[in-house]
Order: C-alpha cells, then sequence, then structure tokens
C-alpha cells in the first residue's frame, strides 16, 4: 500500500515536470508581459523596487509568484503581478520559475 502511494505520488510530480518543460518559459515570459516590469533577460526591472529575477532559484521562485497568485503573500510591491497572476496556471507558474533558474544573473 505505502509503495503504491509512493509511486503514485512520483507520477504526478514527475507528469507537473515534464508538463512544464513542455512548456516555453521564454514565449511565456513575454506573453505573460513578465517582461514589461523585469527587463528583458530579468536582470533590469522597471523599478528598483522590483526583484531581478534572472537566476532566481527555481523552487524559490516558483513558490513567490504561487504565493502572489493565492494572495498569501501581499504587499507594495506585489500589486501589479497580482493583477495578471490570474492569467498564468500553476503548469506555466513552474516553466517561468525553471526559465528564470536558467537565466544569466
Amino acid at each position: 500500500m505505502k509503495s503504491t502511494l509512493f509511486l503514485a505520488a512520483a507520477a504526478l510530480a514527475l507528469a507537473g515536470t515534464v508538463q512544464a518543460q513542455a512548456l516555453d518559459g521564454a514565449k511565456l515570459y513575454t506573453e505573460k508581459t513578465c517582461v514589461a516590469c523585469h527587463g528583458k533577460d530579468g536582470t533590469k526591472p522597471l523599478t528598483p523596487e522590483y526583484p531581478k529575477v534572472a537566476g532566481q532559484n527555481a523552487k524559490y521562485a516558483e513558490r513567490q509568484m504561487l504565493d502572489i497568485k493565492s494572495g498569501a503573500r501581499a504587499n507594495g510591491n506585489t500589486a501589479a503581478m497580482k493583477g495578471v497572476m490570474h492569467l498564468v496556471s500553476d503548469a506555466e507558474i513552474k516553466a517561468l520559475a525553471e526559465y528564470l533558474s536558467k537565466l544569466k544573473p
């Protein structure tokens, strides 16, 4: 029973990873308007208050985007992102986070 649950959990995790890899993070970065505030290569944000996202740890970036989307993270700096996060699926968030982690800081 435990091994069945473990295998099911592993299959779900693998499916999420495969789906994120199938999505084009670079294309999403432009389509979902990330580029407007974080810059073309993620190193030159629109204002000093916005983070440089290039090279960010993928799990951290994913968690931040999910928290902004859900409202768990809400402050003055998240207001602009909150307005677009409803347009981004969880799979797209994962793909974006993986893309950002591969950019040169």
